[in-house]
């Protein structure tokens, strides 16, 4: 019995056999702290990420709605079954049910959404008829997958080229879906500071700096790159699309203290930082 119990001394001071369980939370046992969760399959879905493969009885399941929004673009709802999501944790490992979603126009990803609701502006949608899909992933970033595809929805959305429609209410001077004249540039929205940034070659212009905010004031992020990206925002969860070569504003509004960096997703640049006080 004495031994037994340095064994089981022993093994608990070093964590489940012995290895780092550095994502291990209340209530989650070692199997799905490792990631041990379904099948990790070597295919991968369109953007390159793997598929994690998982019985069709209880697997995650969504749909996607599409609303035009009464002022600006649309409201996509993500209807989900069999999942959660989990910002809290992303980057950790793959637990059953859990994790965020992809949002793709046309096969190019516009967000990462870690819930059931994104409003998508009409100027990041062309003239035309697109298709949507919302993709659903695990924390460590695998694609669920169900008989080696991945769990996804799709919905049609057409954007015309008119201005605002009678009755409309339009923030801006240039209505939704159209590009301002060259060498003009909408003012930003209601932003008490404004930040303009310019990658290109892989250098970002002024060089990275902190940006420091009062709590409750918005700041617009005005970025041009030279090649098509994400912009995020860390501790916010905020993504903008960047595509190549022309501007992309996102306007946030400062409601939490601390040190958040700005970064790209393709190139891994640091844009600012943001310092709320």
């Amino acid at each position: 019995m004495l031994a037994l119990a340095l064994l089981l001394a022993g093994g608990a001071a070093t964590g489940c056999g012995g290895r780092a369980t550095t994502h291990h939370k209340p209530g989650t046992s070692h199997e799905q702290a490792s990631g041990g969760v379904g099948t990790l399959l070597t295919a991968t879905d369109a953007t390159g990420h793997r598929l994690r493969e998982v019985p069709a009885q209880g697997a995650p399941e969504v749909q996607l709605t599409v609303r035009p929004d009464s002022e600006d673009g649309w409201n996509l709802q993500l209807a989900v079954t069999n999942y959660r999501f989990t910002p809290d944790s992303t980057g950790g490992a793959a637990l059953p049910g859990a994790g965020h979603a992809h949002l793709e126009l046309d096969g190019r990803k516009l967000a990462r959404l870690y819930g059931p609701w994104f409003h998508l502006p009409a100027a990041q949608v062309p003239e035309g008829t697109h298709t949507l899909t919302v993709r659903l992933y695990a924390d460590d970033h695998t694609a669920w997958a169900v008989s080696g595809k991945p769990v996804e929805g799709t919905a049609q959305l057409t954007a015309a080229a008119a201005p605002s429609q009678p009755g409309g209410h339009s923030h801006g001077d240039t209505p939704p879906g159209q590009t301002p004249p060259p060498g003009q540039t909408p003012a930003p929205e209601q932003a008490d500071r404004t930040v303009t940034i310019t990658v290109r070659d892989g250098k970002v212009s002024p060089a990275p700096a902190r940006t420091e905010l009062r709590r409750g004031e918005r700041v617009a992020l005005r970025v041009t790159s030279d090649r098509a990206d994400t912009l995020h925002v860390h501790g916010y969860d905020k993504e903008l699309a960047l595509p190549a070569g022309q501007e992309a504003t996102l306007i946030l509004t400062a409601d939490r203290t601390g040190l958040f960096e700005v970064e790209t997703h393709e190139s891994n640049l640091v844009l600012t930082q943001l310092l709320v006080r």
